[in-house]
């Protein structure tokens, strides 16, 4: 079979799958309404998959060239999913369903592939010349909304019926932060280890709120 198979690509396939299945419940094709609350904790876990992904990747001694260019590619197509298209499905299945809501919904994934590429094509470069760790990123990261939407999403039953055009702002600003240029640290297994900390006190939040 063509493609390489080994441990490093595990936890990519398992969020991707994650996506996927977030995908099936807000397009309501899981008792023909839409559960967002269902997608929303499907990013959450492939936000959490994508966190720790490469750092068991490297666990593995000796890849080769190709081996490494693969996780790259399919990590970024992977990515694409699960933080490009699942977050505007959930915003149609929350209302976003209008034909003028149609280029948000748009714009959001293709701002994520655009920032994915250029991820691929800079890193590409940059492992050529360095073995070295990446140590900043440009532009807002695409992981970035696994902690983002489910917080917003959260106080939907707060904000009432307004709730569609909130979350559908918070695509706007959060697509062209993709895009724009400016340095973000690249968060140490400290600052990881507290974003999944965070990520539980949201699911949490996320699970109270539900039953209010």
């Amino acid at each position: 079979m063509i493609g390489f198979y080994s441990y490093t690509v595990i936890l990519t396939y398992m969020g991707l799958a994650s996506a996927i299945a977030g995908i099936f419940f807000a397009g309501g094709l899981y008792g023909d309404i839409p559960h967002p609350t269902y997608a929303i904790v499907c990013l959450m876990i492939s936000g959490l998959c994508d966190m720790f992904d490469g750092k068991v990747a490297r666990t593995k001694k000796n890849r080769t060239d190709d081996e490494k260019n693969f996780g790259i590619q399919i990590d970024s197509l992977c990515d694409a999913i699960c933080f490009g298209v699942l977050p505007s499905v959930i915003g149609y299945s929350v209302g976003l369903n209008t034909l003028a809501d149609l280029p948000f919904l748009i714009l959001f994934p293709l701002c994520a592939v655009i920032r994915l590429a250029y991820f691929n094509v800079t890193e590409e470069s940059r492992q050529k010349k360095t073995s070295e760790v990446r140590k900043v990123y440009e532009g807002l990261p695409v992981t970035s909304v696994a902690l983002i939407f489910p917080l917003i999403y959260s106080f939907q039953k707060d904000i009432g019926e307004s709730f569609p055009l909130v979350y559908e702002a918070f695509m706007l600003i959060i697509a062209i932060a993709f895009i724009t240029r400016f340095k973000v640290k690249k968060p140490a297994m400290k600052t990881m280890l507290i974003f999944v900390g965070i990520g539980f006190l949201e699911f949490l939040w996320l699970m109270y709120k539900r039953n209010c």
